[in-house]
């Protein structure tokens, strides 16, 4: 056969052979290109990954926990739980009164929480030998739990059947404790009794004291003399009016400025003069007069004496009878129809000759000159008052009954409260707006007690409403008879007022209070240490 020229020959060796290198070489640069990505991001992944590690071990470390707490089979984090289920358990046994029952639950945690304190001690995990009896005695006291019915909605209505017998004693305590409360503020102690008899005694004995009593030309113009410091007091307890005459003169500037009007009733007259006439308080004027002289004063004239004629008014507040007892015992107090109490809204026709005047409760100690009250610019208003309506105390709304359309109407329900107990009264004012008249217009519209039904305030705030001036706070502190006073307020003050039922001569007075109003009675007075004072 004839052979092809060698141009004419396939080349098959030699295209195979390029193909090949061209392989072995794109391979070659392959795995170069790996390695290189390799060693580039091998470092940065161990970076990552030991940074996580650390951020985790960190937390772990925070939270403390322990390869035990993780373990789903610990044994230790069981009996915790056995613990605080049989816990609960306890108090629900004790509520049901199944003493037996909770001891032995008690007994039971006793007994788990010692092998957990033990294996806390060594460092090492309870084994399941260990504590195989403490978590089987458990199980069955919790599975006996479980049969007595001590499961949550269980407890739940026993817990809401407990709460409402609970809130139902309270309420009972609470009744009778301001019952038995406001009996004690309003009985006489026996010393306080004892007293009036040994003074009214003594006045009619001896009638050299009735003679000093006689008043004599000076004494009847100081009670005239407008350029005096003029105060009022109405009261029936001799010693607590002692007080306030005692403690404003020990702090006078000039005492022998000072002239008080004492009024009392028929009963402590004569004790009264007494008692004032036995003793001086650096050359104060003291003046006494009994209401059952002023001939003034009848029911025709004052609202108050004509409801006490009304014989359901007596029931109301005598008998208490007439509502089922829904009122409030501190709502049907006799002393709120008291004249005494009333008398403050007719100043001016008790004291005729005066312009300018301070009222003064009885239960109130004075430990700051006052001559300062006197100077005090009322602006034209009638009433010198300090406001009670921060923080603990009221607004108008809080003493007054504005469902009613006439108190609606009048007043701003959001008006700021004043106190009565140290007040500066300018008489010329009072005379000329007719502030006693509006008054009895109130007096006479809460007849049947819907405008309001507690004391001499809520009249008081309806009468001098818009006739007030406001006083600095530190005139007149008030609380000290039912509640905690700052220290610092306290110290400042002029006037201290114990309003409230725990007043300073009885015996349940706030004991660190009390001392401000005994240092100015003197217990080493005959009467007193006769009548058993300490």
């Amino acid at each position: 056969m004839r052979r092809q020229r060698p141009e004419f020959r396939r080349p098959v060796r030699r295209r195979f052979s390029n193909v090949f290198w061209l392989t072995l070489c794109g391979l070659a640069v392959l795995m170069l290109i790996v390695l290189l990505s390799r060693e580039s991001t091998q470092p940065r992944s161990r970076s990552v990954l030991s940074k996580s590690s650390y951020r985790h071990d960190k937390a772990m470390e925070g939270l403390n926990v322990t390869a035990e707490m993780l373990n789903p089979d610990s044994i230790t984090r069981q009996l915790n739980d056995q613990i605080s289920l049989a816990k609960a358990f306890v108090v629900i046994a004790k509520e049901s009164n199944n003493l037996q029952f909770a001891w032995e639950l008690s007994a039971q945690i006793r007994n788990s929480q010692i092998l957990l304190s033990n294996a806390a001690l060594r460092r090492t995990p309870l084994t399941l030998r260990e504590s195989e009896t403490a978590v089987r005695d458990m199980a069955l006291l919790l599975f006996q739990a479980q049969q007595l019915h001590y499961d949550s909605s269980t407890m739940i209505m026993r817990l809401k059947a407990r709460i409402q017998d609970l809130e139902e004693q309270m309420s009972s305590v609470t009744d009778k404790s301001n019952k038995y409360g406001q009996i004690a503020a309003e009985e006489v102690p026996k010393s306080l009794y004892c007293l009036g008899v040994r003074l009214t005694t003594e006045w009619f004995k001896k009638p050299d004291l009735q003679k000093k009593f006689s008043r004599n030309a000076q004494i009847s113009m100081k009670l005239k003399d407008n350029d005096l410091y003029h105060f009022c007091v109405f009261s029936d307890n001799i010693l607590a009016t002692s007080v306030v005459i005692n403690s404003t003169a020990s702090n006078s500037l000039h005492p022998d400025r000072l002239v008080f009007h004492l009024v009392t009733d028929e009963v402590n007259y004569a004790a009264m003069k007494a008692w004032f006439t036995m003793n001086s308080f650096r050359g104060v004027t003291v003046d006494v007069q009994k209401f059952e002289d002023f001939t003034w004063l009848n029911a025709s004239y004052v609202p108050v004496l004509k409801q006490l004629q009304d014989s359901e008014t007596q029931s109301y507040y005598f008998s208490g009878s007439n509502d089922g007892g829904k009122t409030p015992i501190k709502f049907r107090n006799p002393k709120y129809l008291s004249m005494l109490n009333h008398l403050r809204f007719y100043i001016p026709e008790v004291f005729p000759s005066l312009k300018k005047l301070v009222f003064l409760d009885d239960d109130v100690v004075v430990q700051k000159d006052l001559s300062g009250l006197f100077a005090i610019d009322l602006k034209g208003n009638v009433n010198g008052a300090v406001e009670t309506c921060m923080e603990t105390f009221h607004r108008y709304h809080k003493y007054l009954n504005y469902s009613h359309p006439l108190i609606r109407s009048h007043f701003d329900p959001d008006a700021c409260g004043w106190a009565f107990g140290m007040n500066v009264f300018d008489l010329v004012e009072w005379r000329k707006r007719n502030v006693t008249g509006i008054y009895h217009y109130w007096q006479e519209k809460n007849v049947d007690r819907t405008l309001w039904k507690l004391g001499t305030l809520p009249p008081g705030l309806l009468t001098f409403y818009g006739l007030t001036e406001p006083l600095d706070p530190s005139w007149h502190v008030l609380g000290l008879g039912y509640t905690n006073v700052d220290p610092h307020v306290i110290e400042k003050g002029a006037v201290l007022h114990f309003n409230g039922n725990s007043k300073p001569w009885l015996k349940i007075a706030m004991e660190k209070y009390k001392p401000l109003w005994e240092k100015y009675v003197d217990y080493s007075h005959p009467m007193l240490e006769r009548c058993n004072f300490h």
